[in-house]
């Protein structure tokens, strides 16, 4: 029997021929949301409302109604403080850039609890250890104290299980009619706005960042949202939203408390 070889460039050539590539991965998100195209169009329908609520200069219009403030909500956790082990050295007349130690001290993990208020741009921080139920309704007391009674507050949010726990359930239990809640799809956060300002974020202040202690990052976390305060930016969606009527209603969640069986 005779058993014939072809050469390996002979391979490359073919597989790159046929635009081939066995040694490379490419990865999918499967949907397993059944809901998923219901839910987003109920996302787009909260931006194309609140798109009405601006003239054509982008000023806010006033409305005479009861207020319903438009918050985008996520959280940011694995917020890395790194320390150097030594001293950066400056730019000078060999070195065009800072160069760094490749050696670092790792001092431990933040989370960022965060909302944008779609209305007005503002940006609201809560920086603590962790975000369990117990950090997520401080946020929520947080935004209750902040914005004036009597108003809704309606939020975009995804689903961490933490937003609809019974420890959550409990506390809105005590605020009834004040929270209401517009969940994205399963695999859908990418329709949460706030992810635009968590990506500008880690651009602008967090990549590359070197602190001497947490407390050092939580502080210089909390001044780069003060400083996007000094001149907030309102964040506008607006794709996707030339078939959705605004006549619709938002189909909302208060997440009452369960009923045990």
């Amino acid at each position: 029997m005779i058993h014939s070889t072809i050469h390996k460039n002979t391979v490359n050539i073919i597989l790159d021929e046929a635009d081939i590539k066995p040694h490379k991965i490419t990865y999918y998100c499967e949907n397993r949301d059944p809901d998923f195209d219901s839910k987003m169009h109920n996302v787009l329908l909260v931006y194309k409302q609140l798109e009405m609520q601006f003239d054509e200069s982008g000023k806010l219009i006033i409305s005479e109604d009861t207020p319903i403030y438009v918050l985008s909500y996520d959280e940011k956790p694995g917020i890395q403080a790194i320390a150097t082990t030594s001293d950066d050295l400056m730019p000078d007349e060999k070195h065009s850039t800072i160069n760094r130690d490749y050696e670092y001290k790792h001092l431990g993990t933040l989370s960022l609890l965060a909302a944008i208020d779609l209305q007005t741009g503002e940006a609201i921080p809560l920086v603590r250890d962790k975000h369990s139920s117990m950090e997520y309704i401080e946020f929520l007391k947080l935004l209750d104290d902040k914005y004036p009674k009597g108003d809704k507050l309606r939020i975009v949010l995804d689903n961490l299980k933490v937003y609809t726990s019974d420890a959550t359930r409990k506390y809105l239990a005590t605020v009834p009619g004040r929270f209401e809640f517009v969940f994205t799809p399963k695999h859908g956060s990418w329709l949460n706005m706030v992810e635009g300002f968590f990506s500008k974020m880690t651009r602008q202040m967090l990549r590359g960042i070197r602190v001497k202690s947490k407390e050092e990052l939580t502080n210089r976390i909390y001044r780069y949202f003060a400083e996007i305060n000094e001149e907030p930016i309102v964040f506008h969606w607006k794709s996707n939203l030339d078939d959705i009527d605004v006549s619709e209603e938002i189909i909302v969640d208060t997440l009452p408390v369960k009923k045990s069986s």
